[in-house]
């Protein structure tokens, strides 16, 4: 069973930056694909940023340019590094993991708030 524990989140202003971190534990989180999810209130959950096996990565147009995902395995965390940040990036932001060649994320942290102040 992978356990997720999401921290980093916070109140930043317009233009700011923030590291979200997801620690995993249960399982070598370099076995997993790690994903970065939000959802802001009304709108359907999207995904922001993945980090596979392979170290490959994938970032949403959307943030693309703004936003890092990164991993060190040593500590079997994800990271996900988010500059230039706008109001419209305000949401609850989740870790998510699943299994090589699986369709569906099977694990998920609790999340973590990020709020951007114009």
């Amino acid at each position: 069973q992978v356990q997720l524990v999401e921290s980093g989140g916070g109140l930043v202003q317009d233009g700011g930056s923030l590291r979200l971190s997801c620690a995993a534990s249960g399982g070598p989180s370099a076995l997993l694909t790690m994903g970065w999810f939000r959802q802001a209130p009304g709108k359907e959950r999207e995904i922001v940023a993945a980090i596979y096996t392979t170290s490959s990565t994938y970032v949403a147009d959307s943030v693309k340019g703004r936003f890092t995902v990164s991993r060190d395995l040593a500590r079997n965390t994800v990271y996900l590094q988010m500059d230039s940040l706008k109001p419209d990036d305000t949401a609850l932001y989740y870790c998510a993991a699943k299994r090589r060649g699986s369709q569906e994320y099977s694990w998920w942290g609790q999340g973590t708030q990020v709020t951007v102040s114009s």
